[in-house]
């Protein structure tokens, strides 16, 4: 399989786990273990999938790891909205966040789509 550090979606996902991380630093400390925790780990579940999935040794199962991803992004998106109107997150920055987990959401679903052409 390929290496994940090639793919232009783990590394746009890999920023973004650097940008949630910065924007959960400043949440109330009563979230440290609810939406801050949830939040990191969505973020990170999106990279990390992507790396796993390029380690396994089928395309059918690299797939099935993108799709993992996938969700995990779509998760994050909502976790944004979340704080957003909780008043964690500013508007304006939440809205270019989602901006970014969409163009990660397209970019996985691309390639989904050319791995499954391959097959």
């Amino acid at each position: 399989m390929a290496n994940y550090k090639n793919y232009k979606v783990w590394e746009k996902s890999h920023q973004l786990v650097i940008s949630i991380y910065g924007i959960t630093r400043d949440f109330p400390k009563s979230e440290l273990y609810n939406l801050t925790s949830q939040m990191n780990r969505a973020s990170v579940s999106i990279p990390t999938n992507i790396a796993e999935g390029c380690g396994r040794e089928t395309q059918k199962e690299f797939i099935r790891f993108l799709y993992f991803a996938s969700g995990s992004a779509h998760e994050l998106d909502y976790l944004l909205l979340l704080a957003s109107e909780l008043g964690y997150i500013e508007s304006e920055t939440s809205k270019n966040i989602i901006s970014e987990i969409d163009e990660i959401k397209k970019m996985l679903a691309a390639l989904i789509n050319t791995i499954k052409i391959s097959l």
